[in-house]
């Protein structure tokens, strides 16, 4: 349902990415735009420059009047909670109060298929992008990623598909947003300071189906237990996932072949994915996709050439009979449980970061023993680790992240797994965590470079002798196995 905006005044709450999505929007519109941030850093810089170009007034270091009492519509930047008081205030004297998410989806003409969750969300969707593609769609993808949905609404031509990832902060502003298809993963303990509880948390990502009727879709984790549980509105097709046992109105696996209901559509190794967590986002992803009528065989193609995100359990390197992978996404408890069950070979563990409240460490020991070899502890959070394991798990500290790698790389083994798996968020040492998985990667090269490059130095180099018989180096085959000497190239 579209608003009219023309020559209204319109307030937008927190300068950052989605807030210069919806100020573009707005002005296309027709509204005035005003946008007030309470914060006043050099992050605000470069988005002051842009509201400048765009001859839109904003406000920093806190909200006016002008800010509140002049709106007669307020947009919420996603991290901006609704309920806070200024806002509450101006909401009952009748003012729209409009979630930016909110605000595009009555602008977007697109069929929407969304996806939320605690954890898994990028991939599914970047997965589900990848399968309508194949499918030989138009397609955009945005959301709670790099493309707010009021910068893809901006596009010309629209889109077939908009494929949306959704975060909590987008739902608790959500009114009559709908989408066609939408699927929740799974809900496990995060953003508790916001939400309060998990029923308060489940009940949140439920309202992802709360606008659905008839002709729409949701997709539920059936492994889940509050995903399960929840409600869909009368008339909409409910279908399952499940990685762990059967279910009639979805998909399943037994771990060889994927089913719907008992017709088998897929086999396991149909997808490059590694780890339990990846087949269940690989499951939702076609369950929507199923639930789409989409062309089957063309999606199947798009889930074999699908080689996963970055920064999600990513192949780095190898060195020496070492891989290296990068899961800086993994940002709480849960999230480091699942990379810990994604391997059979023996790791070397780097953890730590910004904790998260009501973190349970200690609940890792079973995997821990069972998987990891050695720990490196970073960041805030390094004390608290060492306490939880370091009487069952041999452990040390690293200062910062080039330390942390070359621990990593002395205490592994041929055949081991150096896994960048925090647990933690990023923010005591970088931005986000793509900063960080960013820099692990450029440790890993930095280092392992480094070393070949000084042995190199150190040695002369082998004799040429051609026609005069004696060995002849290749230039393309490595003349023996030497400490940093890449066998595979570095990806991402």
């Amino acid at each position: 349902m579209e608003i009219t905006l023309k020559s209204k005044r319109v307030t937008v709450i927190g300068m950052g990415r989605s807030a210069m999505g919806a100020v573009r929007l707005l002005l296309r519109e027709g509204a005035r735009p005003f946008v007030s941030d309470h914060q006043d850093t050099p992050a605000l810089l470069d988005y002051r420059g842009d509201l400048e170009h765009l001859g839109v007034p904003y406000e920093v270091g806190g909200h006016t009047a002008r800010a509140l009492d002049e709106a007669d519509v307020l947009v919420l930047s996603p991290g901006v909670p609704a309920d806070a008081p200024p806002f509450a205030a101006v909401r009952a004297r009748g003012v729209p109060v409009l979630g930016e998410l909110e605000l595009a989806a009555r602008f977007c003409h697109a069929r929407i298929l969304a996806v939320t969750g605690t954890n898994g969300k990028t991939t599914t969707t970047e997965l589900l992008y990848a399968l309508l593609r194949a499918c030989g769609h138009t397609v955009a993808l945005a959301g709670n990623n790099a493309t707010p949905l009021s910068a893809a609404v901006l596009e010309s031509p629209a889109p077939e598909f908009m494929v949306l990832e959704v975060s909590s902060y987008q739902l608790e502003t959500s009114d009559t947003f709908r989408p066609w298809i939408g699927a929740v993963l799974n809900v496990t303990s995060d953003h508790l300071a916001r939400h309060g509880t998990m029923t308060q948390y489940a009940a949140i990502k439920n309202k992802l189906f709360a606008r659905q009727g008839a002709g729409d879709a949701a997709v539920l984790n059936a492994d889940d237990p509050l995903t399960a549980a929840m409600r869909v509105p009368s008339g909409v097709r409910r279908r399952l996932f499940s990685i762990e046992r059967t279910v009639e109105e979805g998909l399943w696996t037994d771990g060889a072949v994927i089913c719907d209901g008992t017709t088998v559509v897929a086999r396991r190794e149909d997808t490059p994915l590694r780890g339990c967590h990846n087949l269940s986002n690989v499951l939702a992803a076609l369950a929507m996709a199923r639930a789409g009528g989409f062309e089957w065989e063309r999606c199947l193609e798009g889930l074999r050439g699908f080689r996963g995100v970055e920064h999600r359990i990513e192949y780095v390197a190898e060195a020496d009979g070492v891989a290296f992978y990068n899961d800086s996404k993994s940002t709480n408890v849960d999230s480091l449980r699942v990379a810990l069950e994604s391997f059979t070979q023996p790791l070397v563990l780097i953890a730590g970061g910004r904790g998260k409240a009501g973190s349970d460490y200690a609940s890792l020991l079973p995997l821990l023993r069972a998987h990891v070899r050695y720990v490196v502890a970073l960041g805030e959070e390094a004390p608290l680790l060492l306490a939880a394991w370091n009487n069952d798990v041999p452990m040390e500290t690293a200062s910062a992240m080039p330390n942390a790698v070359e621990l990593a790389m002395r205490a592994a083994e041929p055949g081991d797994v150096v896994l960048l798996s925090p647990g933690c968020a990023s923010f005591d040492l970088y931005n986000n965590f793509e900063e960080r998985g960013t820099h692990f990667k450029e440790c890993v090269s930095a280092v392992e470079i480094g070393s070949h490059k000084k042995e190199q130095e150190a040695k002369p180099p082998a004799p040429l002798q051609g026609a005069r018989g004696g060995d002849v180096h290749d230039p393309g085959v490595p003349l023996r196995s030497t400490p940093g000497y890449f066998r595979t190239p570095l990806r991402g």
